[in-house]
């Protein structure tokens, strides 16, 4: 089977070119420079005049919620969705039912992920305080890190015990990626906040109960021990601006200990909760216009690596009420490329960049096995948009199985038209391959 897609602009590598792909068995066997193709044989033929294309995107934080939590979502709804945003491979966390923290509980989820997953995928294992014996037995071509939770967002996931923070960071031969939030202050500020406001405080007061105090201890004691034992820690959705000051910029070399920023950190604000209320409701909470724009500069000067989704739903019951009894966390994951795509048409990054941050870099962190990049011998994951496409996100264009999302009603300028996963066309200018499986995921 051979693939031409031709007349592009090809994204890749911190440059961009007219050009033409050649994909041959699910791999790109040529990269050619120029408006028409030279090719003469081929199976198939995607005119890309006036799109551009990029590596399929490398989401490396959702919660797809299976097992045990299908009826808000399970890995194929979201894994659709996935494809919907031209992602082609996730790393799905640990805290579902069971949870991700037995080698058992994890082949499990390999099995589901082979059976129903229709992009590429992988699962991080969890930490807990027990279970430090286990992970010098994970396999490390499988698994992209551990999942460590530093605060209490975590469905009884917590490691509070120091025993088991030092045995983790000592112990661990894959990065750590980390939830950071000091329980003990956000336990403080939620007391003070029901004193104050009632037993259910409005969501515009999460900011103030999962504080940037909060985040800031708890994201400085996972550092302080990623260096002393020698860790690769990876932090996940850094929300303030006060934490960026622990991590330093880099261009070349990807160091130990790197910051991840999400969607709903670098789009909303605090602003934001009195039209969308709960809906933006996520841990670490939305903080700031300040932190917002902190962290958008972030993205360019090399403190921030990677950008995904923390992609979590949950039913529209569920996000009722306020700061106590709204659950926590927002479908992202179709949205997040061409959201990042709207802040580059704002001037916040680069296209360049956008590819570097949510296709190359997760792939050079976690050391991703021949995907993230465009370069013959690689998977022909693959996505291509259009701009000046304008759209509206409307209930019947979401594929989240949770069918809402805090984009509903936003129009995008960018526009999805193609994603091809291992060279399988599985979008197609709507059109949804059903049939499409992705592969499991290996690590160097």
């Amino acid at each position: 089977m051979c693939l031409v897609i031709s007349n592009a602009l090809i994204v890749n590598e911190g440059k961009s070119f007219l050009g033409s792909l050649v994909i041959q068995n699910g791999v790109i066997s040529d990269i050619l420079q120029g408006k028409t193709s030279s090719h003469k044989h081929y199976d198939k033929f995607v005119n890309a005049s006036g799109c551009f294309v990029l590596p399929g995107l490398i989401d490396e934080h959702v919660h797809f919620r299976e097992p045990g939590m299908t009826a808000k979502a399970d890995i194929q709804s979201e894994s659709r969705a996935a494809a919907f945003g031209g992602v082609t491979s996730f790393f799905d966390m640990p805290n579902t039912l069971p949870q991700t923290t037995s080698l058992e509980t994890l082949n499990e989820k390999f099995m589901l992920g082979k059976k129903n997953s229709h992009v590429n995928f992988s699962f991080f294992f969890g930490a807990t305080n027990d279970n430090v014996h286990l992970l010098t037995q994970l396999d490390t071509h499988r698994l992209p890190g551990i999942k460590l939770f530093m605060g209490s967002s975590t469905g009884n996931m917590l490691v509070d015990s120091e025993k088991a923070l030092n045995s983790i960071f000592s112990t661990a031969t894959l990065p750590i990626m980390a939830h950071c939030e000091d329980t003990a202050i956000i336990n403080s500020n939620l007391a003070a906040a029901k004193a104050k406001y009632g037993d259910d405080p409005d969501a515009i007061h999460h900011p103030e109960i999962r504080s940037d105090e909060a985040c800031f201890a708890s994201t400085a004691l996972a550092v302080q021990l990623a260096k002393k034992y020698g860790a690769r820690l990876h932090v996940a959705h850094l929300s303030t601006a006060r934490e960026l000051s622990l991590f330093e910029p880099w261009e070349n070399t990807m160091p130990d200990i790197t910051a991840e920023a999400v969607i709903a950190h670098l789009y909303f604000s605090d602003k934001d909760y009195k039209t969308l209320g709960s809906k933006i409701k996520c841990n670490p909470a939305v903080k700031t216009e300040h932190d917002r724009t902190e962290l958008r500069k972030a993205l360019t000067d090399g403190r921030i690596s990677v950008v995904g989704t923390d992609h979590a739903p949950h039913l529209l019951s569920e996000k009722q009420g306020g700061c106590a009894l709204a659950a926590s966390g927002m479908p992202m994951v179709q949205f997040s490329l061409v959201t990042m795509l709207e802040l580059a048409d704002e001037g916040v990054l680069s296209i360049e960049r956008l590819v570097q941050l949510m296709c190359h870099n997760p792939a050079l962190l976690f050391e991703v096995n021949r995907r993230g990049f465009i370069r013959k011998g690689y998977k022909a994951d693959i996505v291509i948009v259009k701009p000046n496409s304008p759209w509206t996100v409307t209930e019947d264009i979401i594929q989240s199985k949770c069918k809402w999302s805090p984009m509903l009603g936003h129009s995008f300028n960018w526009k999805v038209i193609h994603t091809f996963c291992n060279g399988s066309h599985i979008l197609n200018n709507g059109r949804f391959d059903v049939s499409c499986h992705g592969e499991e995921i290996k690590f160097r």
